[in-house]
C-alpha cells in the first residue's frame, strides 16, 4: 500500500471507504472551490472515486487521500497523474513514470493555510524526483484561480504558458489553464527553500 508520511500530513492510497470522510471534508465550506472540481455530495464523490480508481487500475493515476498525521482525519485529496513516454528501448520498469502531473488537489476549509498543502507537495515532489526519478513534474490550474496559481508559484514552479479552451471549468464555463512545471535538474536547488518554508 502506497503511503507518504510527513510531520503534519500523511498521504495514503484512495479507497472507497474514504468517500464518506471526503464528502464531509468538502462540505465544511465551499467558498474556495469556485474554480476547483470538488464533488458536492456523496454520490458525486463516489463517482469521482470510481473514476480515479479505474485510472489507477490502468496505471494512469495514483489518487491519494490527505490526512492529519496525528489523528488520521481525512482533509482532502491529491493525485499523481502518470506519464510513460514511448522510448524506443525503455530502460525503466513499466510501472515507473517518466513524468507526472500533480493535480486533483483540494483541502477542507479548516486545513487551508495550515501548511498541509505545502508539506503534501514536498512529499510528492520528493517521491517523484528522488524515488521515481521523473524528468518533469507539471501542475495546471484554471487561469482565473489566483490562489492556486500563487500556491504553485511558491513551490518554485515555472509558468510554461496558458492553454486556451483547455478544459471544462468548475463553473460550467470553458476554462483556460495555466501550466507550470519543475524539471529534475531544478529540484535540488528548489527543495531546500521549500523544506525551510515547510518546517517554519
Amino acid at each position: 500500500m502506497f503511503a507518504l508520511s510527513g510531520k503534519i500530513v500523511e498521504l495514503t492510497e484512495l479507497c472507497l471507504d474514504d468517500v464518506a470522510a471526503l464528502t464531509a471534508a468538502a462540505a465544511e465550506s465551499r467558498i474556495s472551490y469556485t474554480h476547483a472540481h470538488v464533488p458536492r455530495d456523496i454520490e458525486g464523490m463516489r463517482r469521482w472515486a470510481d473514476q480515479a480508481l479505474a485510472a489507477a487500475t490502468a496505471n494512469r493515476q495514483l489518487p491519494l487521500v490527505i490526512r492529519w498525521s496525528d489523528s488520521g482525519t481525512v482533509i482532502g485529496t491529491t493525485s499523481f497523474h502518470l506519464e510513460q513516454w514511448p522510448w524506443p528501448h525503455r530502460a525503466s520498469a513499466p510501472e515507473i513514470p517518466d513524468a507526472v502531473e500533480i493535480g486533483s488537489t483540494w483541502l477542507a476549509y479548516s486545513a487551508q493555510r495550515t501548511g498541509a498543502n505545502r508539506e503534501a507537495k514536498l512529499l510528492m515532489l520528493d517521491h517523484a524526483f528522488i524515488t521515481w526519478r521523473v524528468h518533469r513534474v507539471r501542475f495546471r490550474t484554471d487561469v482565473r484561480n489566483v490562489r492556486s496559481r500563487q500556491a504553485i508559484e511558491r513551490l518554485g514552479a515555472t509558468l510554461d504558458g496558458i492553454l486556451r479552451a483547455d478544459f471544462a471549468g468548475a463553473d460550467a464555463t470553458i476554462r483556460d489553464s495555466a501550466y507550470y512545471s519543475i524539471l529534475a535538474p531544478e529540484w535540488p536547488t528548489l527543495r531546500p527553500h521549500l523544506l525551510t518554508a515547510t518546517t517554519r
